[in-house]
């Protein structure tokens, strides 16, 4: 029997822009789609270069994981798209404030270069999170 897919949706982190949904839950997963830096409100990619854009990133994660009743902590593994891979320390800086607080253990990530992101953003950031038992 397959597992049902559930769409989970936020105002407060940017609608999406193709055939996709900001994140599904299937079974005790939580798949969120990549964000980018974008403003959920102009739908602009924020001012101020790679680390404001991560920023941007995380606060959009952190939306849809509120939306789903998660937070950072439930996050289970990562991937980080950059633009210039010279940026990985400004970026592993600001993802670290979030991801990697004193005491949490970090989840597991993946970080590439790519040539090209929406709307020319510098990060995306995709992520994978786990339901507590029961939840």
């Amino acid at each position: 029997m397959p597992t049902e897919k559930l769409a989970i949706t936020t105002p407060d982190a940017p609608a999406a822009i193709g055939p996709y949904t900001q994140a599904v839950r299937s079974g005790d997963l939580l798949f969120l789609s990549g964000q980018v830096g974008f403003d959920p409100v102009t739908r602009e990619v924020v001012e101020g270069g790679l680390q404001a854009q991560t920023r941007q990133v995380l606060a959009n994660v952190e939306a849809v994981l509120r939306a789903a009743g998660l937070g950072f902590a439930d996050v289970v593994k990562t991937v980080v798209f950059l633009k210039d891979m010279n940026d990985f320390a400004a970026m592993n800086a600001v993802y670290g404030e979030s991801f990697a607080p004193e005491g949490v253990v970090p989840p597991a990530r993946s970080t590439v270069e790519v040539a090209r992101l929406p709307k020319d953003a510098l990060v995306e950031i995709e992520v994978l999170a786990r339901f507590p038992p029961g939840a």
